[in-house]
């Protein structure tokens, strides 16, 4: 049913212009339609925070870097004494040492104890040892015996944790008395 009393027309073909009439209905139906005033731009979303995702990797990898032995530092044999000094200190300071001539004030006895933990536990234990002034430390790695084919893994292990520790002066292995290559005299700087 329509509503208009026009006579239906035909359908104009698909792509054809529109009428005249039609052209005219659509202007006179929009005459009083006026534009949007213009509206600004939303404003840009604020930029997440910077964050140092690869400078904490970085620095990450550095350490863990840091903390693995080097591979000569890996060949240290069962009954091998272990020793090492800084440039500046004597040979006498260091014949002194591998007497046992100095007074161990403190002694760290790693048996049992994983690669990890060991390492957490000599490094505590030489920050506490400098606290406290303390001159000469000794530290029991033991010598590996029931590290099967490995060798002595904790024995390796100390032994390049030490050298890269900047209050470690010099170290030796203990004499007999003292549990021999299984330990070591340790010699700390006094800050």
């Amino acid at each position: 049913m329509r509503r208009d009393s026009r006579p239906a027309r035909p359908s104009a073909p698909p792509g054809a212009p529109p009428a005249v009439e039609d052209q005219a209905l659509f202007r006179q139906a929009l005459a009083d339609v006026r534009p949007l005033p213009p509206t600004p731009p939303p404003p840009p979303l604020p930029r997440p925070p910077a964050r140092a995702t690869f400078r904490r990797r970085d620095d990450a990898d550095v350490l863990a870097e840091s903390l693995v032995l080097a591979p000569g530092e890996l060949l240290v044999e069962t009954g091998d004494e272990l020793l090492f000094r800084r440039a500046h200190i004597t040979d006498k300071t260091l014949e002194k040492l591998r007497r046992g001539e100095y007074t161990v004030k403190a002694e760290l006895d790693l048996h049992g104890l994983t690669e990890a933990e060991a390492r957490e536990a000599v490094r505590s234990f030489i920050a506490e040892a400098g606290l406290e002034r303390l001159r000469c430390v000794r530290i029991i790695h033991g010598k590996g015996l029931g590290s099967g084919p490995r060798g002595p893994v904790l024995k390796g292990a100390v032994n390049g944790w030490l050298r890269r520790a900047a209050a470690v002066l010099a170290f030796a292995s203990a004499r007999p008395v003292d549990g021999g290559t299984g330990a070591l005299y340790v010699l700390l700087a006094r800050r």
